[in-house]
């Protein structure tokens, strides 16, 4: 009797391990195919806050995709502070961690050293004026590397910055340029230089690449009494915008910018792409390349929503009235 009560103990245990071993094999492959997190490398030319408008739209981009970050998606940040010479090693460290795609919120000047330090990551751009000539890609419709991503198309529309500039100060005969050498910013103020002599504007060009060196600069508009003022965009002068547009307004001159986001810090005028829209749009590209895109094969795409943004607040400041003319043409006016 007690023989057959262990076989019977004995039997219950061998079935009970073997239903284990049952269920386990049943959820072992299911853990297995648990999808990676993709997980984005955001790299940034500025500092948190100054990104903060450009951060929170790429977010809801993201969202509107069904991705929600912390959830089914990870980024990592990595922010330059206004100092090009720490990207190619922020672009390193990302490259180590091994980041699915690459975001960069910069210039040609920021998506260059993230080229350099990876050819096999997929990066995607949002804020090249000229990525053919910047060397980036190899046409508009077929990138053929690992990058694509948004254009700016930001030189081809100088000469109209200069033109809504020159409306709203029609007695404006010298209007200086600021902007911080690079070839990018260089093409820029050619286009400029081109609009000026058709507009019979005589033209101050000023070369910044140190906050120190502002002052003078403003100083050296008064001297020569530049009527308004171009900044131009590059990371480098974005990242200092408030402080740029504050000593516009100081110096009671009329300030023409690329982007809302210098306009939200006191320029007068900006006219380019929608940033907004731009980085919303950025979400996309990240969304095919996480679904098996190439780079290659994902044509770069070119603004097709621009926004005239008029700061009031600035005018009033610095003693203008903006014409009616323009103000019904603006697509968002700072009170």
């Amino acid at each position: 009797m007690r023989n057959e009560d262990g076989s019977q103990t004995m039997s219950r245990k061998i079935f009970c391990l073997a239903l284990v071993a049952m269920l386990f094999a049943l959820c072992f492959p299911v853990q297995a195919q648990q999808p990676k997190t993709p997980l984005i490398g955001m790299l940034v030319t500025g500092s948190v806050s100054t990104n903060k408008s450009r951060d929170d739209a790429f977010r809801q981009g993201l969202r509107e995709l069904g991705y929600i970050e912390g959830k089914n998606i990870a980024i990592e940040y990595r922010y330059a502070e206004g100092e090009r010479d720490r990207i190619p090693e922020l672009a390193a460290e990302l490259v180590r961690i091994k980041v699915d795609v690459f975001v960069v919120a910069g210039g040609t000047s920021t998506t260059l050293p993230v080229k350099k330090a990876t050819s096999s990551i997929p990066i995607v751009f949002t804020n090249v004026s000229d990525p053919v000539g910047a060397g980036l890609v190899a046409s508009l419709a077929r990138p053929g590397g690992n990058v694509t991503g948004l254009s700016t198309v930001s030189q081809d529309l100088s000469g109209k910055r200069l033109e809504l500039l020159k409306e709203v100060v029609p007695k404006a005969l010298r209007v200086a340029v600021l902007w911080n050498p690079g070839p990018a910013d260089e093409n820029e103020v050619k286009q400029i230089e081109v609009a000026a002599r058709a507009l019979g504007v005589k033209l101050q060009s000023l070369q910044v690449r140190d906050p120190k060196e502002f002052r003078g600069s403003y100083a050296a508009m008064k001297r020569e009494t530049a009527n308004a003022l171009v900044l131009i965009q590059g990371s480098f002068t974005l990242f200092h915008r408030q402080q740029l547009a504050e000593l516009a307004a100081k110096n009671r001159l009329p300030s023409m910018c690329e982007s809302s986001s210098w306009t939200d810090d006191g320029c007068l005028l900006s006219y380019g792409p929608d940033s907004s829209y731009q980085w919303r749009r950025a979400a996309t590209y990240v969304d095919k390349i996480l679904k098996g895109a190439k780079p290659a094969d994902l044509p770069v795409e070119q603004p097709m929503k621009f926004e005239l943004v008029i700061n009031l607040k600035t005018a009033k400041q610095i003693g203008l009235t903006i014409p009616q003319r323009v103000l019904t043409r603006a697509d968002k006016v700072i009170r």
